[in-house]
């Protein structure tokens, strides 16, 4: 398959920048405009330790050795935020029926990112994962090389059905942690119908940075239509099978969607990481104004 035609990603790319820049600032209007998900490394005030709420990484031992108790230094957010995106470009990406494809949904997903972490000094990088292994587009800061970086990502070329249109997001994931060993923030992008061990990588991501998991569905990942006979096509490895989509098969189906994303959740959740869906016919921006608005007052709460 062929890139998206050049009109086509110019209106994508319009509509991205109108989303991002209009809707999303309007929503989060009068909040501050990052998303730094947690503490930055700059040390501040010395306070008691809070055990299950407070990182060990954070004890000051020369403090917790003269009081006998244990302290805590807290910090303040870094001046510079680099963020990282791992994008995934496997081709169950290329697939949508309703508003837009998932591919397209990731890049406005790192439109967004790239609106939220707008800072002086603050850089924006990416790394797209295919069957080939991990394209890199370099960190750089600014609406111009956020635009860009867009622009590349809707222009990047389709990957065909059939064996080696698959990635393995462990192998991913491990070099993704591997290579950018900087703290910051990084975002993870991908439908998660993958079958590899990607846990694993994942808390050892969640380690030593801050990790969003941000999974993109359509609604034909979650029900099929009740359209008689089917033929269904598994873009990553080209098998082909015809089905009646009669209501059992519905119903199974159905179930083991559900149940596959009560697994993804749970994974995340249990690698340290935080958990966002997007569908691809829902308001996406909406529903990640209201992510990060709801993490930032959980933030104040607990400060």
């Amino acid at each position: 398959m062929t890139a998206p035609a050049p009109h086509r990603a110019e209106r994508t790319l319009r509509r991205l920048d109108l989303a991002v820049r209009r809707r999303l600032d309007g929503l989060l209007q009068g909040d501050h405009g990052g998303l730094r998900p947690g503490p930055g490394g700059e040390p501040d005030a010395v306070r008691p330790y809070s055990p299950g709420l407070d990182d060990v990484r954070l004890i000051d031992w020369s403090v917790t050795a003269r009081t006998g108790q244990p302290h805590v230094r807290a910090t303040v957010a870094e001046h510079e935020l680099e963020t990282w995106v791992l994008v995934d470009g496997s081709a169950s990406m290329d697939f949508g029926t309703a508003v837009m494809e998932k591919r397209e949904l990731a890049a406005a997903v790192v439109a967004a990112l790239g609106a939220l972490t707008d800072a002086p000094g603050n850089r924006l990088g990416a790394r797209v994962l295919t069957g080939a292994g991990l394209g890199t587009h370099r960190p750089r800061g600014g609406r111009l090389a956020r635009r860009a970086l867009l622009r590349d990502l809707l222009d990047a070329p389709r990957t065909a059905p059939g064996p080696g249109a698959g990635a393995e997001l462990a192998a991913g994931l491990e070099r993704f942690g591997r290579e950018h060993r900087r703290p910051g923030l990084r975002v993870v992008v991908s439908d998660f119908l993958d079958d590899s061990p990607w846990e694993a990588p994942m808390r050892r991501l969640t380690a030593r940075h801050e990790v969003l998991a941000v999974g993109v569905v359509d609604p034909r990942d979650r029900r099929l239509p009740d359209v008689g006979a089917l033929v269904l096509v598994d873009p990553e490895t080209g098998r082909r099978r015809e089905v009646r989509t009669d209501p059992r098969l519905r119903a199974r189906f159905a179930q083991a969607s559900a149940a596959h994303a009560a697994a993804t959740s749970a994974a995340v959740r249990r690698a340290g990481a935080e958990h966002l869906e997007l569908r691809t016919d829902g308001d996406w921006v909406t529903d990640l104004a209201r992510f990060v608005a709801g993490r930032r007052r959980m933030r104040r709460g607990k400060r």
